[in-house]
């Protein structure tokens, strides 16, 4: 189900309609850049229009929202320590 919140971009009122999933991601992102979700958005939206030819905002936003997810499990600090096996010990 869709969920669909109004912002303010570029003095324009917009209405962007994502997953609650992908809002998670957003407002979590925002918090912790501590920044407003409105100028979170705003950057994805600069990227975006960049693009030839530019996606839908809500696609760019689903994206960006994907590849900080994606980012953020390949990150070394998120991955568990692994304690070495037995094959990796050294026998004296």
């Amino acid at each position: 189900m869709l969920e669909k919140r109004s912002l303010t971009l570029s003095g324009h009122a917009t209405s962007l309609a994502l997953e609650p999933e992908f809002w998670a991601v957003l407002d979590a992102a925002a918090a912790g850049d501590r920044r407003s979700l409105a100028s979170l958005v705003r950057r994805i939206d600069e990227q975006r229009l960049k693009a030839d030819p530019a996606p839908p905002l809500s696609s760019a936003c689903r994206v960006w929202a994907l590849k900080r997810v994606q980012a953020s499990a390949d990150a070394p600090a998120s991955r568990p320590e692994r304690s070495p096996g037995p094959a990796s010990r050294h026998r004296t």
